[in-house]
């Protein structure tokens, strides 16, 4: 399996910034992220759910999901957004402090859309002088930072203490309904059993046992089958949808397309 992207910067506290272009892309969330939109407009698309963003917008993200996006800057400006990771360390020990506990198991949207307050924006304002603070003499600093994001969310938003101080681990679940919503995510197979609560090996066993057919090889013949209705029943074009299905380049695509169904995507 292709290597997946993950969201794991080298800092907590995370800018996005570039220029002109959209681009698209997919990514593991690991940790919980409090993001604040600055400019331009973000798509996340999980599952079963599409998420929009726009500037003036705040969102917290939820650790273990898996997500597409796409950035778009305004018309002759740019993208521009920042986010602070709330990692489990410090969401323990914050647990420990302050006597937080996940009260039930939070069963809503994975990307969390959150109501404009004057603390967030202030809060963000403020995350700026620390985009280049890396040093490990700064870390107190950044901790300070982690803390009081945690606060000032669950001044506005108590009910958020069953996300944040949720700190289990994907349980075992319906391995062919996971599939069959995520396939089209280009991650290895063991962020997939991890997703599933599953070790490597019991992954590959169970998913044998259901589809009666390697989890790589289903994979691609489930991404070509999609393929080949999109392209055949709505008229989307081969470059639209091979990056939209897990391929990692069109060449591959065209090349397993062809090889499956005897004529080239663009042919169809």
């Amino acid at each position: 399996m292709p290597s997946e992207n993950q969201l794991s910067p080298q800092s907590e506290i995370h800018y996005s910034c570039y220029y002109t272009r959209s681009r698209g892309g997919e990514q593991f969330i690991p940790e919980h992220a409090f993001s604040y939109q600055i400019s331009g407009n973000l798509t996340l698309t999980g599952a079963d759910k599409v998420y929009t963003s726009g500037p003036g917008g705040f969102r917290l993200s939820r650790r273990n999901q898996l997500v597409k996006f796409l950035k778009e800057p305004p018309p002759g400006g740019e993208f521009k957004s920042v986010s602070i990771f709330l990692d489990q360390e410090t969401l323990r020990n914050f647990s420990i402090e302050y006597g937080y506990k996940a009260g039930k198991q939070y069963e809503g949207d994975s990307i969390i859309t959150l109501k404009p307050n004057p603390l967030y924006k202030s809060y963000m304002d403020s995350l700026q002088p620390y985009e280049h603070i890396q040093q490990p003499a700064d870390k107190n600093l950044l901790n300070l930072k982690l803390r009081e994001a945690i606060l000032i969310l669950l001044q506005g938003n108590p009910e958020l203490k069953d996300v944040l101080f949720d700190f289990s681990e994907p349980g075992k679940i319906d391995l062919e309904g996971f599939m069959n919503k995520n396939f089209h995510f280009n991650v290895q197979l063991k962020r997939f059993a991890y997703l599933t609560g599953r070790s490597l090996a019991t992954f590959k066993r169970d998913f044998e046992k259901i589809f009666h057919i390697s989890p790589s090889r289903w994979l691609q013949q489930k991404r070509l089958q999609e393929a080949h209705y999109q392209i055949k029943e709505q008229g989307k074009a081969p470059s639209d949808v091979y990056l939209e299905l897990g391929f990692e380049d069109l060449s591959h695509f065209s090349y397993a397309f062809k090889k499956t169904y005897g004529v080239a995507p663009s042919r169809l």
